[in-house]
């Protein structure tokens, strides 16, 4: 990313911060939440590399009986939703405005 142009980078709108992922242990607590203003292409890149290691480690977890794995495929899919879902409200945020 920091080879492309300028204009180029947030070509489909910026992070608006507002997603959020992984249960706290107060009730309706999240633990983790997308920043805002990043790139949203970049977001959604890393929202597929991260589908990408969650569907590997849970491959292996179950081929392999190792349960940390089917964790960490769980843990990974919920930051790649977490991506996605703000990825997408910047999205829809830069259409309405223009």
């Amino acid at each position: 990313m920091d080879k492309e142009p300028l204009d180029r980078i947030g070509r489909l709108g910026l992070t608006v911060g507002s997603a959020t992922c992984l249960e706290g242990a107060i009730m309706g607590k999240r633990l983790f939440r997308v920043e805002a203003g990043n790139c949203c292409d970049h977001a959604l890149a890393q929202a597929s590399v991260l589908m990408d290691s969650a569907r590997r480690a849970s491959f292996i977890g179950v081929m392999d009986n190792e349960p940390a794995l089917i964790w960490a495929s769980y843990f990974l899919g919920e930051m790649a939703k977490a991506l996605m879902d703000d990825a997408h409200m910047g999205i829809s945020k830069k259409l309405l405005a223009a």
